[in-house]
């Protein structure tokens, strides 16, 4: 997923990054080669981040440059193409976890297995894999809030909750990571 010497270039030109999406909207298939190295790297650590594992993460990463490339024409850049390009994964990775019956996404189960004192120390020099003992849908609203940035309010829209849903699927999530990430 390295950048090429054009993602380089324009990863801090505003005018060459519209040009080469404008370029990608028209099947440009070098130009979405692109935005493809460019952003591959960061989508995938939000697809690992919400999924909790590589195997998946690379699938999704995979989806979400399908659906990137089949809809990239509907994007006006009334956002930054990195936050629309969050917002697809964010939705690729939802309806993956939905799809898997994993768990609920408005559920936390309190029924967090303890790890072992190894396992501890391990976790707290891992948030991926602390991350990956929380339910899906707590660690979802954890990536996107507090790794991520975005507000309970974008939250709830992207997830089909209420923003009073996320805050408190937050609280629980950041409970459950100290009881995980307890000594």
């Amino acid at each position: 997923m390295r950048a090429d010497s054009e993602a380089v270039r324009f990863m801090n030109d505003v005018a060459a990054l519209d040009d080469v999406v404008r370029r990608a909207q028209q099947g440009d298939v070098s130009a979405f080669e692109t935005l493809y190295r460019t952003h591959a790297a960061a989508v995938f650590a939000l697809c690992r981040r919400m999924t909790g594992n590589d195997r998946d993460a690379r699938e999704l990463v995979q989806d979400v440059f399908v659906r990137a490339w089949e809809r990239l024409r509907t994007f006006r850049g009334e956002s930054s193409l990195v936050t629309w390009l969050h917002r697809l994964a964010v939705n690729v990775v939802l309806g993956h976890l939905r799809s898997a019956s994993r768990h609920r996404a408005d559920e936390l189960s309190d029924d967090i297995a303890g790890p072992t004192r190894s396992d501890r120390i391990d976790d707290r020099l891992d948030l991926d894999a602390a991350l990956a003992r929380l339910p899906d849908g707590a660690r979802t609203v954890f990536v996107l809030h507090d790794i991520h940035g975005y507000s309970h309010e974008e939250i709830a829209q992207m997830t089909g909750t209420a923003p009073g849903t996320a805050r408190a699927q937050l609280w629980r999530a950041r409970r459950a990571l100290l009881h995980v990430l307890e000594p």
